[in-house]
């Protein structure tokens, strides 16, 4: 189990990579969703990089916030995903383990984001 945050949201990110390089056809509708889910769940990571770099809580906080949010997007595309599968080609274990991770990542984010919060708070 990865306990680092920027190591388990970059490994979510190419995870996610990985899978929508192998959805089944060429047709729009998974192309396009393929996409979101590839920049949500690349959008977590980056901004968990982010937040590492600034300097001060509020802003620390801003940048976590987005990393949530992008999570709670990469927990939607795969579900629409399984849905949008007419042909039933995919391995929706894969993707209801991406939506799982996706799920995780936001309850992480979450606790970090309370955490500084009450620490603001006692200053």
């Amino acid at each position: 189990m990865i306990y680092d945050i920027k190591e388990r949201t970059f490994n979510f990110a190419v995870r996610v990579a990985k899978l929508v390089s192998r959805l089944p056809g060429n047709s729009m509708i998974m192309q396009t969703y393929g996409r979101q889910l590839i920049r949500s769940s690349a959008s977590i990571g980056a901004n968990v990089e982010e937040a590492d770099g600034t300097l001060s809580k509020k802003n620390f906080i801003s940048k976590l916030a987005i990393s949530r949010r992008e999570a709670r997007e990469s927990r939607y595309w795969p579900r629409l995903i399984i849905q949008a599968d007419f042909s039933g080609a995919l391995q929706c274990s894969e993707l209801a383990l991406l939506e799982r991770e996706a799920e995780e990542l936001m309850l992480i984010l979450s606790s970090i984001i309370n955490k500084v919060k009450d620490k603001i708070k006692l200053l």
